[in-house]
C-alpha cells in the first residue's frame, strides 16, 4: 500500500517563499528515491505557511529518503528560516486521480 503524508510548517516572517524554493529544489531525486506525488501549496490567509503532500511506494521509501544527502542538506538550509511548528498526518494511499 503506498504511504501519504500530509504536513504543514510554520516559517518564520517572510522566509516562505525561500523554504518553498528549497522544498521545490529536490524534487528529482524525490521521484528517484520512490515519490509519486510532491505538492507544495502556501495559503493566501496565512503568509507563513507551507503545505507539504507527498505519496510515496512505501513509508519505507519515505524513510529512506530522508537519509539522502541532498534531503539532509535542503533540511539543514530550511531549518533557520522555520519555527519548529510542525502539523503531519501519515495515511495509506488507496487511490485517487494521478496516481496509477
Amino acid at each position: 500500500m503506498r504511504y501519504g503524508y500530509l504536513g504543514t510548517m510554520r516559517t518564520r516572517p517572510g522566509g516562505r517563499d525561500e523554504v518553498v524554493r528549497i522544498l521545490l529544489s529536490g524534487q528529482d531525486g524525490l521521484r528517484a528515491a520512490g515519490c509519486e506525488l510532491y505538492v507544495v501549496g502556501t495559503s493566501e490567509t496565512d503568509p507563513d505557511l507551507v503545505w507539504v503532500q507527498e505519496v510515496w511506494r512505501s513509508a519505507e521509501h519515505h524513510q529512506a529518503s530522508l537519509e539522502l544527502p541532498a534531503t539532509r542538506a535542503a533540511i539543514a538550509e530550511a531549518m533557520p528560516l522555520l519555527t519548529g511548528e510542525f502539523h503531519a498526518q501519515e495515511i495509506d494511499v488507496v487511490g485517487g486521480l494521478g496516481l496509477s
